[in-house]
């Protein structure tokens, strides 16, 4: 318990950002492994939630300077994939900030909307709305089934 307090939220706020940015892992399940050692669950969520918003704000504004070195070395992502990604973010526009979060296509997604520079504000709510949602649907999963989900972890 005291190395939880002592790491355990610092380390889902820097797991999250960097889950939402240029390491592939998963947010989802270091939360559910921070919830299961015992840690506040809403906090977990703000924690999780602000760490992996701000990962994907990185992804946006990276987007708007444009730098195609950056975009293919840091990220993966050719310019190709960001010119068939212009229909979408066309025909969505800042709604599609919703769903940044999702595996493969979230960071192309960010980096779309700030490369076609699709207004920086609705795009930050969107994302922060999308990425809360996502959190609170995993808290509400472990709140339901805690016991299992602790099982799980500690096979």
């Amino acid at each position: 318990m005291e190395a939880l307090a002592e790491w355990g939220y610092l380390g889902l706020f820097v797991g999250s950002f960097l889950a939402s940015t240029v390491i592939p892992m998963s947010a989802d399940l270091l939360l559910v492994g921070v919830l299961a050692l015992g840690a506040d669950v809403w906090w977990c969520l703000v924690i999780a939630t602000l760490g992996n918003w701000l990962g994907g704000l990185t992804s946006y504004w990276i987007g708007w300077l444009g730098r195609w070195d950056w975009l293919e070395r840091w990220f993966k992502v050719k310019k190709e994939q960001l010119i068939r990604q212009q229909q979408r973010v066309e025909r969505f526009g800042a709604w599609l900030a919703l769903f940044t979060w999702l595996p493969l296509v979230g960071d192309i997604f960010a980096i779309a909307l700030g490369f076609y520079r699709v207004s920086p504000r609705l795009s930050a709510f969107y994302m922060l709305l999308g990425r809360f949602s996502r959190f609170l649907a995993w808290v509400l999963l472990y709140i339901a089934y805690a016991d299992r989900f602790v099982e799980w972890i500690s096979r």
